[in-house]
């Protein structure tokens, strides 16, 4: 089955996953999904993740983080900007997710950043993805 939307896809996986409360999630690889579960590393939202070759197919395996009473680290992560409608906003309009305690992630033309990184580095780009 062909997917449209790559990245819609790769985080309902996710977000799947966390509701069923599984260790490990495997997804294909692209460039994109890579840099975002970097990010989603980064802030601590997963525990890591590696690039697995069998062939000439790549997979992303993520090893998800649960905190006390097996409670997912990732609470709510929604697509914002999707193929038949995308969303884009200067860096000093990108949105500020749950006060600043939760990220979005853009794309930029300094690649894939968080909401924070693009406003220090004062590029705006499409906002991909809301994170909490």
């Amino acid at each position: 089955m062909v997917t449209m939307d790559t990245i819609g896809d790769f985080l309902t996986r996710l977000r799947n996953a966390y509701r069923a409360h599984k260790p490990v999630v495997e997804v294909q690889a692209s460039f994109v999904r890579t840099e975002i579960a970097r990010i989603l590393k980064d802030q601590g939202y997963i525990e890591d993740y590696q690039v697995i070759e069998q062939g000439p197919k790549r997979y992303l395996r993520i090893l998800l983080r649960y905190g006390l009473r097996q409670t997912p680290a990732l609470r709510e992560v929604r697509r914002v900007s999707k193929p038949g409608r995308r969303l884009y906003a200067s860096a000093a309009k990108l949105p500020e997710v749950a006060n600043g305690l939760g990220i979005a992630i853009v794309s930029t033309s300094k690649g894939i950043l968080t909401d924070k990184e693009a406003r220090r580095l004062g590029v705006g780009g499409e906002i991909l993805c809301m994170v909490r």
